[in-house]
This record gives structure tokens, sequence and C-alpha cells, in this order.
């Protein structure tokens, strides 16, 4: 047993890239993009329903007692009921724009020889939420629709010591592409922190921040009566923690039966979406927990892209709706468990503070998609940079049942790896990090008692 320090976590969300100074994949001319525009700046599928998660016969575990040395960890779910709107109004659960009166604004879309597009918008606010800690990182989430005419962007904004930071703008984004490129925004550093990707992360000499906040802003182009539709929006804040490695095992063997799939099938798919094969473990396992829901693309959604018969088209439809132009991959955190909601689900990225905690979503019938990166054994590559895959369960010594997308042949995907060594990838790697997708009012386990809730 081993404690393992992760100080200054800037991880790679996607497959296979090296890293540039930000810990992500430069984009693959090697150029700098520019930063998309708006201005002024703003203060349906044929799919199945989702369907409940296969029952698991297993015994839940209690909830983990408190530990004074867990990691730091917090997870909230903004209340969408409350803050401050302009030009939005609550319609049932969603935020969506008002009829008339809206200010307007112009959008340049900088990825592709599309026209500038006119657009109204109108914003919400959440109200603050004080963190149980100093904040080093901050990751948001959230669940909307857009129709075609539409789309939304999504900022945090951070306070402590007195002053509050700018608003970091995470992502401009659209559950089609008919109309803007879904993307995030390279070059916000400043004093207080700077965006990897789509992480928030403070910098080394910032005083310290103990609060935050989130923005939805709504648009439509002009003479639309179209609107988004916003229906969760969550942030999850984290400090660099230290782990112990192996966590205790204590339960029986559990596994989901989660459909597998493989990555590397889908080689040189759609260069334009980054190409297939190990850059493509995000959609690939997304498209598995899917699947396992009983959900995903239709038969009308999948003609239309990649093809009727294209084999495991689901794979390529998702690396399609998740691609992030700026960080040139479908790897993009958020961008996943949001394209969830285009199904039916309920998706958002935390971070897990062991394998104890996955143990009782898998028990509880929601399996994890999790973000590790390192040296692991038995791994078809060996080593990763960042790579995404599923926790589906574990065997009877506490070991990981995974369906790990880099394999040769959908057959494989099922692979189990040590105990030790997953948690070290995983936590050293990502610091826990996790998609959570489950159908909309599926129960989750317990929080830990006397710690922060990270779900």
């Amino acid at each position: 047993m081993r404690a393992l320090l992760v100080a200054g976590l800037v991880v790679l969300a996607g497959c296979g890239a090296q890293p540039d100074s930000g810990g992500r994949s430069p984009r693959s001319d090697g150029s700098a993009a520019s930063s998309p525009t708006l201005s002024p700046d703003p203060a349906g599928s044929s799919a199945p329903v989702a369907t409940a998660a296969p029952s698991v016969a297993k015994p839940v575990t209690a909830a983990p007692s408190a530990d004074p040395a867990a990691p730091a960890v917090s997870y909230v779910r903004t209340d969408l009921t409350i803050g401050t709107r302009t030009g939005v109004s609550l319609e049932g659960a969603a935020l969506v724009l008002d009829r008339s009166g809206l200010p307007e604004g112009t959008y340049a879309d900088p990825y592709g020889p599309r026209a500038t597009i006119s657009y109204e918008y109108g914003a919400w606010t959440s109200a603050w939420s004080a963190a149980p800690f100093a904040i080093d990182e901050l990751i948001a989430s959230w669940t909307a629709l857009t129709p075609p005419g539409t789309w939304v962007e999504i900022e945090s904004q951070l306070r402590g010591s007195g002053r509050e930071t700018k608003w970091y703008r995470l992502a401009i984004w659209a559950s089609g592409d008919s109309d803007i490129h879904r993307t995030t925004v390279r070059s916000q550093d400043d004093g207080d922190a700077g965006v990897s990707v789509d992480t928030v992360v403070r910098a080394k000499s910032a005083p310290p921040l103990d609060g935050h906040r989130l923005r939805a802003t709504l648009y439509r182009r002009q003479g639309s009566a179209a609107s988004p539709r916003v229906t969760a929006a969550s942030a999850m804040v984290s400090r660099a923690a230290r782990y112990t490695i192996p966590s205790p095992w204590s339960g029986q063997a559990v596994e989901l039966p989660v459909p597998t799939l493989s990555q590397e099938t889908h080689t040189g798919h759609y260069p334009e979406y980054d190409g297939g094969g190990e850059a493509w473990c995000s959609p690939t396992s997304l498209a598995m927990v899917l699947r396992f829901f009983g959900t995903g693309p239709g038969p009308a959604d999948l003609a239309q892209f990649p093809g009727a018969g294209h084999v495991d088209g689901n794979v390529d439809h998702a690396a399609r709706f998740t691609y992030d132009w700026s960080y040139s991959g479908a790897g993009n955190w958020p961008f996943n468990t949001a394209h969830a909601a285009a199904y039916g689900l309920d998706g958002f990225v935390t971070r897990l503070r062991s394998l104890v905690e996955a143990q009782r979503f898998i028990e509880a019938g929601v399996p994890l998609i999790a973000s590790v990166k390192g040296e692991l054994s038995g791994f078809l590559f060996g080593k990763t940079n960042g790579h995404l895959l599923v926790i589906r369960g574990f065997a009877a010594n506490g070991d990981v049942v995974t369906n790990d997308p880099a394999v040769l042949l959908n057959a494989g995907a099922r692979k189990v790896y040590p105990r030790a060594g997953f948690e070290k990838v995983w936590l050293e790697g990502s610091g826990g990090v996790v998609y959570v997708i489950r159908p909309p009012g599926a129960p989750l386990p317990a929080n830990a008692t006397g710690l922060p809730a990270n779900w």
C-alpha cells in the first residue's frame, strides 16, 4: 500500500495523442486555434427512448465513511429555478428563450467557410456555490437539446481571496452540427486561471479560490422560433490529492452486461473527426454505454450518418457528434456526457476518490466511463497519454472488469485489469475522472458520509 501525490492535474482527455504544455493534444496541423467570437459578449432524434438499467442481483455496500485524508472533490448540480435570467424563462424543468424582445448579435464561426450568423440570445446565471476547500480545478457539465438554428454557450466564474475572476468560456455547443462547429476556446489564461480544453485550472501563483458559478447563454438564429432547452448544469471542483493505492476491496464479484465494441475496427474512418482507431476511445466507450441502456442513434440517424450499411456505425456517429473543433478530437469529457442527453439520458463528469466509490455505481446498475493515463499491464498499447474505457464490474478479488475499446475485435473488449495497476493510471492519471450516465430518475448510490458530495 502506498500514497501517491497528484499535483496540478491537467490531463489528456482524448486517446493516444501527445500532450502539449496544457496537457492536451495539439491541433493536428500544429497551428493555434483562433477563438470564436460572439458579439456582443452576453451577460430531435429518431433514437429509441432510454430504458432503465438491467437489474443487478448483488448487495449494495454501505456508504463509505468519512476519511479526513480523502481527496477533496465536490459536485454541485445547480438549481435552474434560482439565479438570474435575462431573456430566458423556465418551461417545465428546462431553460428556454423568451419568444420576443431578445438582444441581438453576430457569431463568426472560425472553423469552415460558413457565413457570419446573426442571432438573438438570452442568459441564465446560477447562484454562487461555496466550495468546502480551495479549488484547483473545475469541470462543468450540462444537458441540453438544441434544435436546428440554436446552440448554447457554457461559462464558469470563480471567486475567493476577495475577488471574482473573469468568466471562462468552456463550450460553444450544439447537439447537432448544422449551424455551428462545436468547440472549446483556447488562450484564456490570466493570473487567476486558465482553461485546458474542458477544465478550468487555477494558476499556480493565484490566491485561493473557494466559490464558483455557471452561466448558460442560449442562442437562436434571427428569424427562428426555435429555442435550446437546457435541462441541467453542474460543476465538479477538486484539489490536488493523495491517493492510497490499492483501495480496500470488500464485496462479491459483480458485473453489468455492457455490450462490447472496438475502437480499432474504425481505424482510418472519417479523418475530419480524428480518424478513428486510437483516437476514438471516448465515443466508443460512450456508444457501449448507450447500447447498455437500450438507446443511441436509431436507424434513421445511422442511415443519414455514417450510412445504414456501416458496421457499428453508432461509434462513428458518436465521434462526429462529440467532436470538439478546437481540441481536434472526440475526447472532450463533457461533450460526451452532453451527447447522451440527445437519447434521453442524464450525464455528467465528476471525480471519484477510489474504486470503492466506483463499486457502488456498478452495484446500482450504472457503468462508468473512466479516464486513465500511464502504463497499464495488459493494455493493447502498453502505455497511454490518455484513454477512456468502461468500468463494468469487479472480479471476486477486487480486480476491475472493463470494456476496453483498445482491442482489435469487439469480442476482445471485456478485459480484467489488476486493481492496483488500474487505480494508479486512473487516480494518478486523471484524478479519478468518470462519466456518469444514466436514465433520468435512476437512483445513484449514496455519497460518502461526512465528505463533500461528489455526485
